[in-house]
């Protein structure tokens, strides 16, 4: 909880700027041409590897009026009597019904598209159809659901041999051989797959000429498959909401595939709509035929009674001798006539119904019953049978919405019985009057004898029969005419027609997206790289802390040391610790520059008490570059001639032994009394190729207990003795918090640096080292960032300007040019 009130303040931006990321992505241009030659290469593969989709796209006009052009006014007013006129054509259903599976699948068995042909091509197989077709596979044993592939190598000669089949069997299994099966073409062999015949195809001569033998690679879909694959590639679509004209659009990878395609679906869709059209034709046919049989046996019968009656009783016309009174009967007769008519036609409709009309055969259309509400109902049934059928066709009868339809069927019959029983009534009734003023009329003729009133009522009858024989002859030539003058209901406006350009890949929307991606993925690789960045990025993470900062030290590595790209990019790993001395007299690049501000705020902090000589250098994490920073500034003030001593306070690793080569005996000798000649331990500079003034104090032997050492006091009586003989003694200490060994010299130390590697520690840390500046547990404690990147947004690049009037980036001045492109930004 204490340590709360410490970090609060230290909180810093944690996420990037886009000023700073557009910075990032110009001084890492390299990601991006790397990631627009994979991302471009990647693209171009994925062109040269995926095959060309065509479109072909058709118009064809839905006639609204069902009625033929090219018959006269008058048989069009005949057929609308009969009710065989289509009236107006619903597009909506028209535009499924040209979708529907069964044409579909129609289609597919006329052009064979169950049986695919491909060979192999530079990058992906190219398919073959038409006149580049070679030869033609016939799979004789497979049924509907079973799927094959083979390999074919076409020979001159008009030979071939199959060298692979696989498939599937009728029970599902999957079936594979490798077995050559050789053979002529025309000639049918035994494969695993059953019986197979290869058959020469227009594309032969060409396909084999110039080759000893090819290859070419057949498939065999079920047709359910196929069926599956033309209805994905196929759309239709109305052009414009208020007209009759639909759009065709077929996909494929060949032109002429999907111009057959398109073209056998407008013929399939044709043919089963005429097919529909001619349905009710024949249904009336066929009653009309079986009514003319039977009124042709009626009307015979009738002929011999009259014939037999007048022969027996040897009676003179009956025309002549009942003129008379037939004269005044003749109008009550003509109406009877006519009555008895409607009334036998009804009657025959209603035995139809219910006697022998079948559960899915249309009704005869207008046959003369004189009924507007029972030919209304009639046309209604027909017009619903018919969907009932087609949707049987597209599905099977136990789909839910096909016993709907047998139900309103049902319905409608025992309607349309219900209303010939109250018609066959209302004759009955009028009939019974008319025949009630005939027999006033024929009491009032006294005279008149019995047979003449026989011969006349069997006469009546021989008359409607042939009426009713007359009607139906002149109703069958009609229908047979209608038949015979039905129109297509469709148009085709425009032929299968399209662009000569793939529509799929679309190559230029392919570049762009990788040009996008190309640009994009480094983009978001840094940002994300830069927003999981967790540790201390640069000075302005410190902006809020309070500890004297004492400098910046910017990251330096050798040419040969330098990381990978994969290492750059796992920016969580511990990044490799350098120990070279890097400050040489003279040298003017970022990092000598940066350890010569080091060096100046370092005198002006000791000021005038130059007995506080005895520093130590520390950190919270290991690798920090304490012993890297230790030499250097050790270097640097050497080259000021200061003397200067560098103590390898970290018993436990010995880094900054590693400046003078680690010799044997060191620290831990003279703190354990193995030696007391401080001055023989003592490893000079100029010795290890360092300069004058320069000495560093080892480790020597790696003792198991340095702690124990430390407490001992020849440490205090060491630290003494080289007070007065260095101008500064720099003592490299563990990590705090880890061991005791740094608090255990601390008390010796006159100043305390403290060492913030940047991308090694963590932010959240900033406040603890807060706390321990405020609660003073460190003698004058003062901050150094190590490590900050000398390109890069605001958190990484080295921030200070040396010199007057220029600026050291590099001995080439390289990070001039930085400086530059980060003021264009701010610009």
């Amino acid at each position: 909880m204490q340590n709360a009130p410490g970090r609060r303040p230290q909180q810093a931006e944690d996420f990037i700027r886009l000023q700073d990321l557009m910075y990032l992505c110009l001084v890492r241009w390299r990601w991006f041409v790397i990631s627009l030659v994979v991302t471009l290469g990647i693209a171009t593969y994925y062109l040269l590897s995926t095959p060309g989709v065509y479109q072909r796209t058709a118009s064809i006009l839905i006639k609204e009026d069902g009625k033929s052009q090219s018959i006269n006014s008058d048989v069009a007013s005949m057929f609308s009597d009969m009710g065989l006129s289509g009236g107006k054509s619903n597009v909506n259903n028209e535009l499924i019904a040209i979708q529907s599976p069964a044409v579909l699948l129609e289609a597919g068995k006329q052009l064979k598209l169950d049986v695919n042909y491909s060979e192999g091509g530079t990058f992906h197989p190219v398919a073959l159809y038409g006149r580049t077709l070679p030869v033609t596979v016939h799979f004789y044993s497979l049924n509907d659901m079973q799927s094959a592939s083979l390999d074919v190598e076409v020979k001159h000669g008009n030979l071939f041999s199959i060298v692979h089949v696989s498939g599937t069997d009728k029970a599902g299994n999957q079936v594979e051989s490798d077995e050559e099966v050789q053979g002529k073409l025309g000639q049918t062999v035994r494969t695993v797959m059953g019986y197979v015949c290869v058959d020469q195809a227009p594309g032969y001569s060409a396909f084999v000429n110039g080759y000893e033998s090819r290859k070419l690679h057949v498939t065999r879909t079920n047709l359910y498959a196929m069926t599956d694959h033309i209805k994905a590639s196929l759309s239709a679509s109305i052009s414009e909401e208020k007209a009759t004209v639909i759009d065709l659009t077929y996909k494929d990878q060949l032109t002429q595939r999907a111009e057959d395609v398109l073209n056998t679906i407008i013929s399939v869709y044709r043919k089963n709509w005429m097919e529909d059209k001619n349905q009710m034709t024949v249904s009336t046919s066929h009653f009309i035929t079986e009514r003319l049989g039977v009124i042709e046996r009626e009307l015979g019968d009738v002929d011999k009674d009259i014939s037999s009656f007048k022969s027996r009783n040897l009676l003179p016309d009956v025309e002549t001798a009942a003129q008379q009174y037939m004269q005044k009967s003749g109008d009550v007769d003509k109406q009877i006539l006519e009555l008895n008519s409607r009334l036998s036609m009804a009657r025959y409709l209603r035995d139809f119904l219910t006697g022998k009309v079948g559960k899915n055969q249309l009704l005869p259309a207008n046959i003369g019953i004189d009924s507007p509400g029972i030919e209304q109902q009639i046309t209604e049934y027909n017009k619903q049978q018919l969907e009932r059928n087609n949707l049987v066709a597209n599905s099977s009868e136990q789909n839910p919405l096909v016993a709907d339809y047998d139900q309103s069927l049902a319905s409608m019959r025992h309607s349309i019985v219900t209303s010939i029983d109250n018609f066959v009534v209302t004759l009955n009734s009028q009939l019974g009057n008319l025949q009630a003023n005939e027999a006033q009329t024929t009491s009032q003729i006294a005279s008149n004898p019995s047979q003449a009133k026989y011969l006349q009522t069997v006469g009546r009858q021989q008359k409607v029969k042939e009426a009713l024989y007359l009607f139906l002859l002149q109703k069958r030539e009609e229908n047979e005419l209608s038949k015979a003058f039905t129109a297509y209901n469709t148009r085709i406006i425009t032929p299968p027609t399209g662009d000569i350009k793939p529509v799929q890949p679309v190559r230029r929307n392919i570049i762009l997206v990788a040009f996008v991606l190309g640009f994009l993925i480094p983009v978001v690789v840094i940002f994300i790289r830069e927003n999981m960045n967790t540790t201390v990025r640069g000075r302005n993470d410190l902006k809020n802390i309070t500890i004297p900062f004492l400098g910046e030290i910017p990251y330096s590595i050798s040419r040969k040391n330098r990381p990978t790209l994969l290492q750059r990019i796992q920016f969580w790993k511990k990044p490799k610790e350098t120990r070279q001395i890097v400050v040489k007299a003279g040298k003017r690049d970022i990092v000598n520059e940066a350890f010569r501000v080091l060096r100046t705020n370092l005198e002006f902090m000791i000021g005038t008490h130059p007995e506080q000589n005895v520093i130590i250098l520390t950190s919270f994490n290991p690798g920090s570059g304490k012993s890297h920073l230790a030499g250097n500034i050790a270097m640097s003030l050497a080259i000021k001639k200061k003397r200067v001593l560098v103590i390898d306070g970290d018993l436990r690793h010995g880094s900054a032994s590693m400046l003078v080569g680690s010799p044997g005996e060191g620290l831990s000798d003279y703190l354990n009394g193995r030696t007391d000649d401080l001055e023989g331990i003592i490893c000079h500079g100029e010795e290890y190729g360092l300069v004058k003034d320069f000495d560093v104090l080892p480790i020597g032997t790696m003792p198991p207990n340095p702690t124990e050492l430390l407490f001992t006091d020849r440490l205090e009586k060491m630290i003494k003795q080289v007070r007065g003989e260095y101008d500064y003694v720099f003592i490299d200490c563990p990590p705090v918090e880890i061991v005791a060994d740094t608090q255990i010299i601390e008390k010796l130390a006159d100043r305390t640096i403290f060492v913030v590697r940047s991308g090694l520690m963590q932010r959240s840390l900033l406040g603890d080292i807060e706390q321990f500046y405020k609660d003073k547990k460190f003698k004058n404690m003062s901050l150094i960032l190590n490590g900050t990147k000398a390109q890069g947004g605001r958190y990484y690049r080295y921030g200070y300007h040396y010199g007057y009037g220029y600026h050291y980036g590099s001995d080439k001045n390289g990070g001039c040019k930085n400086r530059k492109v980060e003021n264009w930004i701010k610009e």
